[in-house]
């Protein structure tokens, strides 16, 4: 089941900075880049003040400049003014190669690091269990991975970086603004207090709200995605207008959340700005009494005035940087969700390797029941089965036909009693080992939107042209193939739609030839064709199912004519089964 409990925001944190661990390099980069701002910005006033108290006014140069300068420069006003003009384009200068080389490092790291973390949240996603996405859908993974999973640069390089500087930036304009008047520094941030009071009553709200929100926009991509999906049926049935009366009334959850979430940010934002100006306004006033009383200089103030907007600066990008990250903060709380999840067909550290099985299966006492159903779909089903042999499954819809062969495959894994494959409990192998010694042929073939060839080579990818062929000729599919657009390369579209049924099942047909597993499990593999290609479908299986242990599943008895045994299933229960397949201690 997923983790109901909510992430603190140090948890967050702290998984944020192990994902970031292999690109500490590039942060310590950004990092150094992004402080160069706060010497750049330190120097942004100065031009200034060498203006006012030195070329306007008597004041003599700062120690530092007239030291610095030739004699020349120091006793000409002239030379003055042209030197505080090049300062200003020079620093300018300088304020737009730091920002260039910030943002090409960030945006590289950046991309970088929400690749990597996407692959490992859908590698884990295809690593959960059948279950898991049983019970939530495709769109929910979907849209952690590709729209969740960018929170980790979002908090990484948008939001710590920043914070770091920012505050580098604060104590060093802390520093010079206390230099120059303690006392109208120590005003300037009284408002600190003030930021962090707001900040720690508005975050998690914040926060709650973008969980929330983040949740009906999953929900309204659902309904997309199955009407998309299922266009078809949506078309035949005329009920376009009842799927956007489904995604109208998601997408008015999310419009109102968004607006809730709009005013709680404006809130926020309107709250930052009065304490800053409040602190603004207090320093000008006292700051203008100094100069009156004789204790402060003019240009002092213009440039105390000039740090304290910088001041104030990094401060409200401190305050608004904590506020934004509730968004990244929520998003990466799901993400990490996911990643959290576990599966529930795990395989054991000391599991065992199976090249080639020689297809002997047995079931013992095997229970199985869905996550959160009381009634067990299968119930103490027990046969076994010598290898070689074609089991028929028969039983109405519902009994437990596909259920019993996803065990066999470990798709799910028993809730009691234990099935074995060549006298090995199947939990003792390893799992992709195990896999690899089946082959699948589904009532309703998956294709991907690729090739045809690559669509078979879906079971070997390092098949050759001559190996693919070959399979697609034992499949009865090379004359239709040949005869396509493009011939084995054609597009067959999203999820095989521009082929016809039996054409689809032929390639999946074809695909399990060029597998070449010992064991196949035929789920209905002719239930949606018709008579003619059914016969050449059975033909190309009959086949396929030499020296091979299969197993097939078939509402209609005349497809299992070939097979040597059957078994029949009936609510859940193994209710008859030829005597071949039958253990003789268990049919006692």
């Amino acid at each position: 089941m997923e983790h109901s409990k909510d992430y603190s925001a140090p948890e967050i944190y702290r998984r944020v900075f192990k994902e970031i661990r292999p690109y500490r390099l590039h942060m310590v980069g950004i990092l150094l880049l992004s402080l160069l701002s706060t010497p750049i910005a330190l120097l942004n006033p100065l031009p200034l003040k060498l203006v006012v108290d030195s070329v306007l006014g008597d004041d003599p140069l700062p120690a530092f400049l007239d030291a610095a300068l030739p004699d020349f420069m120091t006793g000409s006003a002239t030379a003055l003014l042209v030197l505080a003009a090049a300062l200003v384009v020079a620093i300018a200068l300088l304020t737009q190669v730091q920002g260039l080389s910030s943002s090409v490092l960030r945006t590289y790291t950046g991309e970088m690091l929400v690749m990597g973390f996407r692959s490992r949240l859908f590698r884990h996603a295809q690593k959960l269990s059948l279950s898991y996405h049983d019970t939530r859908g495709t769109t929910d993974s979907t849209y952690r991975i590709q729209y969740d999973a960018p929170a980790l640069k979002w908090i990484a390089i948008d939001g710590i970086v920043p914070f770091i500087s920012s505050t580098v930036t604060l104590v060093g304009m802390i520093y010079v603004t206390a230099r120059i008047d303690l006392r109208l520094a120590a005003i300037a941030m009284i408002v600190a207090p003030l930021l962090l009071l707001v900040l720690r009553v508005w975050g998690p709200r914040l926060r709650k709200g973008w969980k929330g929100q983040k949740k009906l926009e999953s929900s309204s991509m659902k309904v997309v995605q199955e009407t998309l999906g299922g266009i078809r049926v949506v078309k035949a049935f005329g009920q376009e207008n009842l799927q956007r009366e489904r995604f109208l009334g998601r997408a008015r959850e999310s419009f109102r959340a968004q607006v809730r979430l709009a005013f709680q940010e404006s809130g926020l934002g309107l709250m930052i700005g009065v304490i800053m100006a409040a602190g603004m306004a207090s320093v000008l006033y006292l700051g203008a009494l100094s100069v009156q009383a004789g204790t402060l200089t003019l240009g002092n103030l213009v440039l105390i005035m000039g740090y304290m907007a910088q001041l104030y600066q990094p401060l409200e990008k401190i305050s608004q940087k904590i506020g934004d990250l509730q968004n990244s903060l929520a998003s990466a709380e799901r993400a990490f969700t996911l990643l959290d999840h576990e599966p529930e067909v795990e395989e054991k550290a000391d599991a065992r390797p199976v090249s080639r099985a020689r297809g002997h299966v047995s079931f013992e006492s095997v229970t199985f029941a869905y996550d959160g159903e009381a009634s067990p779909a299968l119930e103490d089903i027990s046969f076994e089965v010598p290898p070689g042999t074609r089991v028929g499954i028969a039983g109405t819809t519902g009994a437990g036909k596909t259920t019993l062969v996803s065990l066999l495959t470990r798709f799910y894994d028993p809730t009691s009693g234990r099935i074995l494959l060549d006298g090995v409990d199947l939990r003792d192998y390893r799992l992709a080992d195990l896999r690899n010694q089946f082959a699948i042929v589904l009532q309703e073939p998956v294709l991907f939107s690729t090739s045809v060839s690559e669509n078979i080579a879906y079971a070997r990818p390092g098949a050759s042209e001559r190996e693919i062929e070959a399979a697609a000729r034992a499949a009865g599919a090379h004359d239709f193939i040949r005869r396509l657009p493009d011939g084995y390369d054609t597009t067959v579209g999203e999820r095989g739609m521009r082929l016809s049924g039996g054409e689809r099942q032929r390639i999946s047909l074809a695909r399990a030839f060029l597998k070449d597993a010992p064991i196949l499990i035929l789920d209905e593999p002719t239930s949606s064709v018709d008579t003619k290609t059914e016969a050449a479908i059975m033909e190309a299986m009959d086949r396929l199912m030499q020296n091979r242990t299969a197993f097939m599943i078939a509402h209609r008895l005349s497809t299992l004519e070939h097979c040597d045994a059957r078994l029949r299933i009936e609510d859940g229960r193994l209710v008859e089964s030829t005597p071949n397949v039958l253990r003789p201690e268990l049919a006692e």
